[in-house]
């Protein structure tokens, strides 16, 4: 059996109040007790002037862009624009496992212990990740005509029962997971019924992206604009599947059927849908990537109001298309900083224990017995001082990178992999 015992300044469960001079005792990778007192006979390290909260939550990614030296296109491009981008520029085979596994790294250095993947066709590099985060592959799916539907149906079903011998080789402690129907102006209304009933048959969560553009919303309010000439292009138009005068209230009514839903951006979500979500937070959640909304200068987000109706709120990077990295503790610092008026400890549970709720993954995103000792050691700023809520203030306005990471009670490397000459 191997032991451990933490000490940091303070412990932020997540789940419980914080605890100054505060314990987390580990035993074979999980943790057995939160507190101040540490049993006889226990190896103790003591962090110093340090934060111990659990291991970071991703709950929107695309890793197949995790190769990318730079965001693609300008700042503020309409996204039916840098959509034409993504598709001229998105990797293929080799290419695609290489940034995978550059993204998987990448996010543990992050301190990202848990992680949301929109996955599309690649398995070996998800295979290779067995020292990486805890995995959720949310197999894309895209049909936007109704003779599509069915076809993208059993493909999404062949592929999640390929991925079924992958979970059951790498664990269900690492690798879990569920459906994504992408968007309303890529999965037709029939398509995301569908793959909800899918997604209930497994009880496996579904990511749908909604509410994520003005251009999205004249879609289905009017069946025209930029998305329809986009679409158009593609071979994939279809004047009848957007019934006239909709709105992203028709595809969160979608939702409510399945067993757990992560509507991702959502930067468009008027205060009907926002109550529509909070009514349904048992099931649903909001994902909000802070980073990718400023790209692409979205208006303000409506993250305090959210918040106040009850809307479970997480975190995502999005990717590296959209974002400079692959870093939530970044996120964290950004939403603190756009939104000062949020308390620092909702922030840090939007990055932790809300995106674990939203995955559905009880044993991660906090700090509790029986849990699984995933954690990160954030260094406090030299002189801070206060209570808990201040010291955690004080963390978001700094920019030290996470010191310390902890997956399954095993500390990991914060440094880069160094790459070898002829591998």
């Amino acid at each position: 059996m191997t032991k451990l015992a933490l000490r940091a300044r303070v412990v932020f469960p997540v789940a419980a109040p914080p605890i100054e001079d505060g314990s987390v005792l580990v035993e074979n990778g999980r943790i057995t007790r939160v507190g101040r007192q540490v049993p006889a006979g226990w190896p103790v390290e003591d962090l110093g002037d340090a934060l111990l909260v659990p291991g970071l939550v991703n709950a929107h990614c695309h890793l197949e862009f995790s190769s990318l030296g730079r965001r693609i296109g300008r700042k503020g491009i309409p996204l039916p624009e840098w959509i034409r981008r993504i598709i001229e520029k998105r990797p293929t085979g080799k290419a695609t496992a290489k940034a995978i596994d550059a993204g998987l790294q990448e996010s543990l250095r992050c301190g990202v212990t848990t992680l949301a993947e929109i996955c599309r066709t690649e398995t070996d590099a998800y295979r290779a990740a067995v020292d990486g985060p805890r995995l959720v592959l949310f197999q894309e799916s895209i049909g936007f005509s109704q003779a599509r539907a069915g076809s993208a149906v059993a493909a999404v079903e062949a592929r999640l029962v390929e991925l079924d011998g992958l979970a059951n080789s790498m664990g269900k402690d690492r690798l879990r997971l569920g459906v994504s129907p992408h968007a309303p102006y890529t999965a037709s209304p029939s398509l995301i019924r569908e793959l909800v009933s899918t997604a209930l048959g497994r009880m496996a969560p579904v990511s749908l992206h909604l509410a994520e553009s003005r251009e999205e919303l004249e879609l289905l309010n009017d069946g025209k604009g930029p998305f329809q000439v986009l679409l158009e292009e593609r071979g994939m138009w279809d004047q009848w599947v957007i019934a006239r005068g909709s709105s992203p209230q028709d595809y969160l009514r979608m939702l409510t059927r399945s067993p757990a839903a992560l509507v991702v951006h959502g930067n468009y979500l008027d205060h009907p849908s926002l109550a529509m979500m909070a009514r349904h937070a048992g099931a649903m959640s909001l994902v909000y990537c802070p980073r990718s909304h400023i790209f692409f200068e979205h208006k303000t987000y409506p993250l305090p109001e959210a918040l106040d109706l009850g809307v479970r709120v997480c975190l995502g990077t999005d990717s590296r298309a959209s974002n400079p990295d692959l870093s939530i503790l970044s996120e964290m610092r950004v939403a603190h900083r756009l939104f000062p008026q949020v308390n620092p400890e909702a922030i840090l549970r939007m990055g932790t224990l809300s995106g674990a709720e939203a995955l559905r993954w009880d044993e991660v995103g906090a700090i509790k017995p029986g849990g699984w000792a995933d954690m990160v050691a954030l260094r406090l700023p030299t002189g801070a001082t206060g209570l808990p809520h201040e010291l955690l203030r004080s963390v978001l306005r700094d920019d030290q990178p996470v010191e310390r990471i902890w997956l399954g009670g095993r500390e990991l490397s914060t440094e880069p992999a160094v790459a070898h000459a002829g591998k």
